[in-house]
């Protein structure tokens, strides 16, 4: 096929070190300069110090996937820390704990208390009557997560928030060095990034080798051929992600209903929560009076669980940065209200196949009127 052809049809990879290779892409000296260095953007912004990606050899640098599985061509997000960006962190977290949408929060990673200036933001945060809150993810402190037991699964989880607060004991010790500290309550961010069949490796060489052949021409040679971002990249692995997802946050919802916890919010790339729609019936959703929405007949006032809807914006941000998340859909639900979609309303959609009749026993019909003609 003409690169042309095969670059409308194929899967491809969208973003590479945080900036876009396919359909467009991105010339900025912010973007060359991640590129060549090997720097992760979204880590490095979070941690406020260069740091390279963390991922394999293989799908080094691939942030998301451009992939037409749902009809029209959307990016799938392939690597989790291409969504640490502050202003979902902190929609996220205003919501968990009941804010308001415009009050002033500090979110670091846990690991910004090991280093000074990261600890003294903190520290003087804490005790200037801000909202502070850290957060473990992977390689940020490491997950935290449930042990096994023999009643109960192992699990973890994506991102876990905690909120500090002046230890009770020591409110009037805001000029010591290191005033003390308590934890309070803690949330649960989960993030749905999606598998994909194949391999990123062949493209992922191709564009490395590119890079390293023409320099500075990089861009221009690759928007020239495109089919390098697409070598050996197929489909996205849609029925496995839902299966290994749902049970898991079905679990996780109903866990963290504790008094220690204020609840936790799955964050859903569009594409992501699209694909989702066959598996949960395409349930009705219901508009509040703060935005945000409930599904099916759930009129639940102050629920603890969301679900949040982001996509990726196709123009980078200014200067050249990576271009911003935005929300598209928040959702307040519970296990109870997605178990009944999943398992209620799907099925009961599937058999019913738009109809008032059976579409298993039309199609067994259908395959007994081969034998016998005339059976009814």
């Amino acid at each position: 096929m003409p690169s042309s052809a095969s670059a409308a049809s194929r899967p491809h990879i969208a973003e590479w070190f945080g900036h876009r290779i396919f359909p467009t892409v991105a010339s900025s000296g912010p973007a060359t300069s991640d590129q060549r260095s090997g720097r992760c953007p979204f880590l490095t912004e979070t941690l406020k110090t260069s740091t390279p990606c963390v991922k394999a050899p293989n799908s080094r640098g691939v942030c998301t996937i451009s992939a037409t599985s749902n009809g029209p061509r959307q990016d799938w997000l392939v690597c989790p820390y291409r969504a640490l960006d502050d202003g979902l962190l902190a929609d996220i977290v205003r919501r968990l704990y009941g804010m308001p949408v415009l009050e002033p929060v500090l979110i670091r990673p846990v690991v910004a208390l090991g280093d000074h200036a990261g600890k003294s933001e903190i520290l003087s945060a804490v005790y200037g009557n801000q909202r502070v809150f850290v957060y473990f993810q992977d390689k940020l402190g490491g997950e935290i997560g449930l042990p096994k037991t023999p009643a109960s699964p192992e699990l973890s989880f994506d991102i876990t928030v905690v909120e500090l607060l002046p230890a009770e004991h020591d409110l009037v010790a805001a000029a010591s060095a290191d005033p003390a500290l308590r934890a309070g309550k803690y949330g649960v961010f989960e993030l749905r990034t999606m598998d994909f069949h194949g391999t990123y490796k062949n493209s992922v060489t191709a564009l490395t080798n590119a890079l390293d052949l023409h320099g500075d021409r990089f861009p221009a040679v690759l928007a020239d051929n495109p089919e390098w971002a697409g070598r050996g990249i197929e489909g996205p692995n849609i029925s496995n992600v839902f299966k290994r997802t749902f049970y898991q946050i079905a679990f996780k919802f109903q866990v963290t209903k504790r008094e220690a916890s204020v609840g936790c919010a799955l964050a859903l790339p569009q594409p992501v929560w699209d694909s989702w729609q066959p598996f949960l019936g395409a349930p009705d959703l219901h508009e509040q009076a703060d935005g945000a929405f409930r599904l099916l007949d759930d009129r639940e006032s102050r629920p603890t669980d969301w679900i949040y809807v982001f996509d990726i914006d196709t123009e980078p941000g200014p200067d050249g940065t990576p271009a911003p998340i935005r929300v598209s859909l928040v959702i307040g639900t519970d296990a109870a209200t997605l178990s009944r979609a999943a398992f209620e309303v799907a099925p009961a959609r599937a058999v019913e196949h738009g109809g008032d009749s059976d579409a298993v026993a039309e199609a067994i019909a259908r395959r007994l009127s081969r034998y016998l003609p005339g059976i009814g």
